[in-house]
């Protein structure tokens, strides 16, 4: 089984609200509740795995001398992977951004039970993810772990100390006093000052309301910092390399190049099999009517007239359908006006009426290839709506934004009220336009239950605008 990693759908802008969650005090505090249960589990976690992992790990290596201990290392090994990838599953879950799974199979590897089992020894990643379980995982997390729950304990038991203080007998307490001691280390004289105002318990109290509330101000950067070391350890250890990333580079830019072939040969075989089945046939048949009104122009004067109005009919016809064929080219008005007014253009011809909203600015330029196939994309999800779909009502939708790794993606969005139950099926207009989205490295994403609404969307990376050379 191969770990090959599924096209992503891009990720949504972010919102106002993620970027002040991100940037705020607020924001800080709405992320408090994930990240306090990401660290909360984060020693019993470790725990488990330090003692699963070690027992499995020290018993094989005890016992390799009969060579059942190489099965034991090499369950240790397969345990601390599961053990890692719950770990980066629970960052995700707290928040942080994915961490790219490690390559644990590639193409052309030996398939078998024993080439199965060298794999496991052989792979790098194996041995970090032990090392993470034994080692790593279980240090860190017992140190924030700790400071976490005393940081916790004390923010909330000085908030409320004042309620349950009434409760707690005095014993040897005596006429000892903590906020004498914090206090009269910082300034002796002012421990009679603040004492002539108030009562030592109800200076006490205030006292621990106070370190309590500095505690519990204080728990999202600690929460917020804790999570981001175990994040930092996680990426660094359990997720994948830089050559690795590399080998899917080229992984995904071989397929995008086949894919986009496959769509390129594709489309004009349909174009060219439309010409041969439409316009050529016309036109054909128009040669015919021509000459043989050239034959009865002289002897049957009416019948070559009809057989010209015939003629016209048939150029008519002709026009029509090459300009149905041109569709799939970019029209003038793309090119002179750009992409904002061809798909208005291209919504004003739809056969089921189409609202346009868009995101776009229409002064923003964009590369032309990009415009070019925003607008085939466009016109073949109309054509779809017309055809399969059976709605009266749809939306044209585009927008522009900005992903969270800094790229730009333009968005096509399609949405009707037919009857849904839209698929990519092998072979059919769906299928190979999300072919040709993957050329282009795009995503086509298709939401369509069985009675509607559906909803297509057409992801296209923007590339970065081309910088002038420098002089």
């Amino acid at each position: 089984m191969t770990d090959t990693p599924a096209p992503a759908i891009p990720a949504s802008p972010a919102s106002p609200a993620a970027a002040e969650r991100r940037t705020t005090y607020l924001g800080l505090w709405r992320s408090v509740p994930r990240e306090l249960g990401f660290l909360l589990l984060a020693l019993p976690l470790a725990l488990v795995s330090f003692t699963v992992v070690l027992t499995l790990f020290s018993t094989g290596l005890s016992l390799l001398a009969v060579f059942v201990g190489v099965f034991l290392v090499i369950g240790a090994l397969i345990v601390a992977r599961a053990f890692g990838t719950l770990e980066m599953a629970r960052l995700e879950w707290a928040g942080r951004p994915a961490i790219s799974r490690p390559l644990w199979t590639r193409a052309g590897d030996a398939v078998g039970f024993w080439p199965a089992l060298l794999r496991v020894l052989a792979n790098g990643h194996y041995w970090l993810h032990l090392l993470h379980a034994i080692v790593v995982n279980f240090l860190v997390s017992l140190v924030t772990w700790t400071i976490t729950f005393t940081w916790l304990t004390i923010g909330l038991s000085g908030t409320t100390y004042w309620i349950w203080d009434a409760f707690v007998p005095d014993g040897d307490r005596g006429d000892f006093w903590l906020y004498r001691v914090v206090l009269g280390w910082f300034s002796p004289d002012a421990v009679p000052a603040v004492e002539r105002a108030l009562e030592p318990g109800v200076l006490e109290n205030l006292f621990f309301l106070l370190v309590g509330l500095f505690f519990l101000a204080s728990l999202p950067l600690v929460t917020r910092g804790f999570t981001l070391l175990h994040d930092v350890i996680g990426r660094s250890m359990l997720g994948a390399w830089r050559s690795e990333f590399l080998q899917r580079e080229v992984a995904d830019l071989s397929a995008s190049r086949g894919a986009a072939l496959v769509a390129e040969d594709q489309s004009l075989r349909r174009l060219e099999r439309d010409i041969h089945d439409g316009p050529q046939q016309r036109l054909v048949r128009l040669q015919m009517d021509l000459a043989s009104a050239e034959r009865r122009l002289e002897t049957d004067p009416d019948g070559a007239r009809r057989l010209l109005g015939e003629a016209m009919q048939q150029s008519r016809d002709t026009l029509e359908e090459l300009r149905a064929l041109s569709r799939g080219f970019a029209p003038p008005i793309l090119q002179d006006r750009g992409l904002v007014a061809g798909l208005a253009s291209l919504a004003a011809t739809s056969a089921v009426p189409v609202r346009v909203s868009t995101d776009l600015d229409p002064a923003a330029a964009l590369p032309p290839e990009i415009e070019r196939n925003a607008y085939f994309v466009a016109a073949e999800l109309l054509a779809n709506v017309a055809k399969h779909s059976g709605a009266t009502d749809s939306v044209l939708h585009s927008a522009l934004r900005q992903s969270e790794d800094g790229g730009r993606w333009l968005d096509i969005t399609v949405t009707d009220n037919g009857r849904g139950g839209a698929a990519l099926v092998p072979g059919h207009g769906l299928a190979g336009l999300a072919d040709r989205l993957r050329g282009l490295r795009g995503v086509l994403t298709v939401d369509s239950p069985a009675g509607g609404p559906s909803v297509l969307a057409a992801h296209i990376p923007v590339p970065p605008p081309a910088h002038p050379p420098l002089i």
